[in-house]
């Protein structure tokens, strides 16, 4: 817990082109989502979550946006989630949206971390990925697990030639992220490669894998967003609607919320795992120990990663 003051959610009014955690704009019917985050390299607190939930809503509610853009400010676009800034703010209740729970902080051990984990990662992923507009990942840097969540529940993910990707948890002795949508998203055998070596792999490899639509140079990365939200807004609105819908039911008939349900039971269950051995719910301990820096420190970036990050 930090005694760091703790800004709060923005709501639907609050957005605009220049706030904090999030910023919002619209340009010829693509709104533009950002995340703004920068000095955390784009860390996701429950503030940012929440935030984000509330820009999705705006786009969602104003007819004249046709297409949603995902993308960030600064070096990367998301190190994941925030375990370790003077902003984290797992002890804060927020009003919850994507679930039907009690308050995670009047309660205690696997039960507080359930109840948060179910809100503010599982549930708001599968909130989003429903969206009934297009929505495009514009994804830059890192891009490293609870990144990977935000990227993979858009409709295209659209990188640049320096973004790379991880989702190094096991090392933290959890089988991955939250939202385990790995098996779908890259193949099984590769989701074994880069979940049991827990190394990087670049843009190249991911389009290779058929994670990313496409990749392009740095400096073409918007202009090539944009190129694609133009073709798409060229469509009926509420057909691609249909679209979307009929696609994520097929992604569904072949078990992606079946696997998301048993596999968040297993990531719950490691939380606890790492806590028994001393018999403390320390979040040190829910973590294998780790923290943002040995994290950091200890990233295997395999050997066809040429990326390095600053």
């Amino acid at each position: 817990m930090t005694d760091a003051p703790i800004p709060p959610v923005l709501g639907i009014d609050d957005l605009g082109p220049d706030t904090q955690p999030v910023a919002y704009e619209v340009t010829d019917g693509t709104a533009y989502v950002t995340l703004n985050r920068p000095d955390f390299r784009n860390a996701q607190n429950s503030v940012m979550t929440y935030s984000l939930d509330n820009a999705f809503i705006k786009a969602v509610e104003d007819p004249d946006v046709r297409v949603i853009v995902l993308r960030a400010n600064g070096k990367h676009f998301s190190a994941g989630h925030d375990i370790g800034t003077t902003e984290r703010d797992h002890h804060v209740q927020y009003t919850n949206r994507a679930s039907i729970w009690w308050d995670h902080t009047t309660r205690g051990g696997g039960d507080r971390r359930l109840a948060r984990e179910t809100e503010v990662y599982v549930q708001m992923c599968r909130r989003w990925r429903e969206i009934p507009k297009p929505m495009i990942a514009q994804v830059h840097g890192a891009c490293i697990a609870g990144g990977l969540m935000l990227a993979w529940v858009c409709d295209f993910i659209v990188a640049s030639d320096d973004a790379f990707f991880s989702d190094p948890v096991v090392k933290m002795g959890i089988p991955g992220v939250e939202y385990f949508a790995h098996a779908f998203v890259l193949g099984p055998r590769r989701a074994k490669e880069i979940l049991y070596t827990g190394r990087r792999f670049g843009a190249a490899e991911a389009l290779d894998w058929g994670m990313l639509n496409h990749v392009v140079p740095r400096d073409e990365l918007q202009a090539k967003v944009d190129e694609i939200a133009g073709e798409i807004k060229g469509m009926p609105p509420f057909g691609l609607t249909l679209a979307k819908k009929v696609i994520n039911s097929n992604e569904d008939q072949m078990g992606l919320q079946t696997s998301l349900d048993t596999a968040f039971g297993w990531h719950m269950f490691s939380h606890s795992a790492n806590a028994e051995p001393d018999d403390t719910d320390s979040f040190s301990a829910s973590l294998g120990g780790m923290d943002a820096r040995s994290m950091r420190d200890s990233a295997n970036k395999g050997n066809t990663d040429t990326n390095k990050e600053s």
